[in-house]
């Protein structure tokens, strides 16, 4: 496929989000259970319009779990299986969270917002179910710093990759039209 090719703004928002689905497999690999879904969350909802900053959070966690349990061998539990289910629906909580506060901010102001509402959206999620299921034993200061790194590098790295690539010809022509807001 040319430059010539990802002339639409379907081809080039297609190739983004299977970009960042890779990014996630790539991620499951090394992080499994600590993937950053928030990170990943931001960056879709300050890359794409709503619709498909939303298909692209689900992209990013069906590859996770497709990983998980098709090569990392997550036990087929109902518990673990309601655990990914609903990481999924967090995950997308925290992308429509990116998405709102990025909308009050522009640049590395809105940036920076959409990251902080899409972290505190989904660990301020995983809190209440723990709360809800009784397991606030779990929860761990340093764990949720280790998690915010993680998240915070990550998102980072993608803002960093997403400027990077803005800023070449080729890389403004595979960017055109993918930051456009649609409510």
């Amino acid at each position: 496929m040319t430059v010539f090719a990802l002339s639409s703004p379907a081809s080039r928002s297609t190739l983004s989000i299977g970009a960042l689905a890779v990014f996630s497999l790539l991620f499951t690999l090394g992080f499994a259970c600590a993937v950053p879904l928030a990170a990943f969350a931001a960056i879709s909802a300050i890359s794409f319009d709503r619709r498909n900053a939303l298909v692209a959070t689900g992209a990013v966690w069906l590859a996770n779990q497709a990983i998980g349990f098709g090569f990392m061998h997550y036990p087929l539990e109902g518990e673990t299986l309601a655990w990914g289910g609903a990481l999924g629906v967090i995950a997308l909580l925290s992308c429509e969270a990116a998405r709102l506060a990025s909308r009050r901010l522009t640049g590395v102001a809105g940036a920076v917002a959409a990251f902080l509402a899409a972290f505190v959206a989904y660990e301020g999620s995983l809190l209440l179910i723990d709360a809800a299921i009784g397991l606030l034993e779990r929860v761990d200061a340093l764990g949720t710093l280790r998690i915010f790194l993680i998240n915070a590098c990550a998102f980072g790295g993608f803002w960093a990759l997403k400027t990077i690539a803005s800023s070449t010809s080729v890389g403004r022509k595979l960017t055109a039209g993918l930051s456009a807001r649609h409510a």
